[in-house]
């Protein structure tokens, strides 16, 4: 598997603008060094990769890119553990869950194959009224142009896979901007790729150290399509610069609420929270970290949720049985520890955690009541915490849980079917899962943060059809 990065992943001049280290975020063992690419490199990028697109007559037909999926599906699957065990190294992911990461990501490309094989345009209704008299109308997918994927550092193989398979899938051509703490899995799959027969130039991946010519990149006028993955901030900033008619979906990430209702299991309960709060870290754009539970059981709750917590194994997240790695970077930590500490001394209950375990990795946290007015529980936190508020009126759950501007994934512990609809007609959320976390995703499914959580929906069938265009044919058979 590819292990030298000294050149940038670009038609073209390759020579690098800059290296760079990438460092293991949990002890700083520096992993590989990564060429950067410049302004020329971006230039060169989207020169090849619009020129291609213009060229109709060279676009890779359908059945070529569904061998060419194939494949890749099948090196994979014979690097899988490498790939795994090089997320955890460089993202912080422990092992156990990278592992699952990577099937998640072959399983990605094969739902890729199967949406090429099954989805397709559809019939226009037509001869309804005298001015569709004698005509026929139907629809097929094409490319809509030059894809530009901007990545996220929390799942390193199966984001490029959720953003650059599709492009492929779709015929695009695709430039990749891995996270500059993370590129190395994005450019491993890219080699893969193209092993598996893509031509170079129809995928090319930037890593850039400079945010301006990033934001260059993403603005320039021959973009058709960005996907983007990661904060809210940078995200919402760079739709603002898009040229006219370039279309987008952003992923960004919430804070997620759960509703536990008085008829809930709590032990279940708190087997599913401690995974969906605390895995990876809690760095994930749907981590649990809101839990409403009724005044009846939330004590008796947090306290065994606490109890889990404690008992997790944090540390090298390269190490088959650690459960909880380190948080991306150390500053990272200095801010999920301020922030735990302005809750606590706001009145809310520590019950767990509240400290630095090392410079990378902090304990994993439950606090009880915190102050609906602390950071932590106006804020997304990305960081191993679950804060649990008692209520006794479940509507009063719901109004505070709709409170931020965020919205993205819920959830609701019960077994009443009414109170599972209730919480599902009036919770604000684009899913919300039943006596599961909010974490819980399959790749083939609808996920879409609303408000300021993103914009679009993603999952694998749905990026796809967003990167083509349904392109009408209407026949006027007016001498048949």
């Amino acid at each position: 598997m590819q292990t030298d990065f000294t050149q940038v992943f670009v038609a073209g001049d390759s020579k690098p603008a800059g290296m760079i280290e990438i460092k293991a975020p949990y002890d700083g063992k520096v992993l590989a060094k990564v060429a950067t690419a410049g302004q020329t490199h971006i230039e060169q990028a989207l020169t090849t990769a619009y020129q291609l697109f213009r060229n109709k007559k060279a676009w890779i037909p359908l059945p070529e890119r569904i061998v060419i999926l194939e494949k890749l599906q099948n090196f994979l699957l014979l690097h899988q553990e490498e790939l795994a065990v090089g997320a955890a190294a460089e993202g912080g992911k422990p092992l156990i869950d990278s592992r699952v990461e990577v099937a998640r990501a072959i399983d990605g490309v094969k739902i890729c194959i199967q949406t090429l094989r099954t989805d397709a345009g559809h019939v226009i209704p037509m001869q309804f009224n005298a001015g569709s008299a004698n005509r026929m109308a139907f629809t097929q997918h094409e490319p809509i142009g030059v894809v530009v994927a901007i990545s996220a550092f929390n799942h390193p193989v199966n984001l490029i896979i959720h953003q650059v398979v599709p492009a492929i899938a779709a015929g695009c051509p695709v430039i990749v901007k891995p996270s500059q703490e993370t590129p190395l899995s994005c450019l491993r799959i890219v080699k893969l790729i193209y092993e598996a027969g893509l031509p170079e130039n129809w995928c090319q991946a930037l890593v850039i150290a400079d945010n301006q010519l990033a934001t260059n990149l993403v603005t320039d006028s021959r973009v058709a399509f960005l996907s983007f993955i990661g904060s809210a901030r940078v995200g919402w900033m760079l739709r603002s610069k898009l040229a006219p008619g370039t279309r987008c979906a952003l992923e960004h990430g919430g804070v997620a609420p759960v509703i536990v209702a008085e008829d809930a299991d709590i032990d279940s309960a708190v087997n599913s929270i401690a995974k969906g709060g605390f895995y990876h870290a809690g760095q994930v754009c749907v981590s649990v970290q809101r839990v409403f539970a009724h005044q009846s059981i939330a004590t008796k709750f947090a306290e065994k949720l606490a109890q889990k917590a404690k008992n997790l194994v944090i540390g090298d997240p390269t190490k088959p049985e650690t459960e909880v790695g380190p948080l991306i970077r150390h500053g990272e930590v200095d801010r999920v520890d301020t922030w735990i500490k302005e809750a606590v001394q706001g009145g809310a209950k520590l019950l767990c955690g509240g400290e630095r375990i090392s410079t990378s990795c902090y304990a994993c946290t439950v606090l009880l009541n915190p102050s609906i007015d602390a950071k932590v529980s106006q804020q997304e936190v990305f960081g191993p915490l679950v804060c649990v508020y008692s209520y006794n009126d479940i509507d009063q759950a719901i109004v505070q849980a709709n409170a931020l501007p965020f919205s993205f994934q819920g959830a609701v512990f019960t077994h009443q079917l009414d109170t599972m609809l209730h919480v599902y007609h009036h919770l604000d959320a684009s899913a919300v899962m039943v006596n599961d976390h909010t974490a819980f995703r399959v790749d083939n499914m609808p996920f879409a943060g609303l408000r300021e959580s993103g914009l679009g929906v993603g999952g694998i069938p749905y990026t796809l059809r967003d990167m083509q265009v349904e392109k009408m044919l209407v026949i006027n058979g007016v001498n048949v």
